[in-house]
């Protein structure tokens, strides 16, 4: 089965972790392509094309200021992949909860010994 494009969805985006990185980086502050490039020490053309992906998918949004453009995350479009994220937060809970008990359970066996 082929795989999806980059650009149809933020699911398929963020499946490069560069482009993870990308939008961790950017998520406290908007910046300049040259502060990204910096910053994660990356080459400016592989920033660019990141980029192009992530604005692609709204995961980014841009800002120009005269001939400067300056990126920042977009937390409304991160959203559903956070909400889907969630559940699996619940059952790994679930699963900790559970080994947790096991423990505890085994832990009285062994106290009355």
């Amino acid at each position: 089965m082929a795989r999806a494009a980059t650009t149809s969805d933020g699911f398929n985006a963020i499946a490069e972790s560069r482009r993870r990185d990308i939008l961790n980086y950017l998520a406290d502050y908007e910046r300049p392509v040259g502060d990204i490039v910096a910053g994660l020490g990356m080459a400016q053309p592989a920033v660019s094309k990141h980029l192009r992906v992530l604005r692609s998918t709204g995961l980014v949004r841009v800002r120009r200021n005269g001939r400067h453009m300056f990126y920042r995350t977009n937390a409304e479009a991160i959203r559903p992949l956070h909400d889907w994220t969630k559940m699996f937060e619940r059952l790994w809970q679930n699963q900790l909860s559970r080994v947790k008990e096991r423990a505890e359970a085994k832990q009285k066996l062994l106290d009355k010994n």
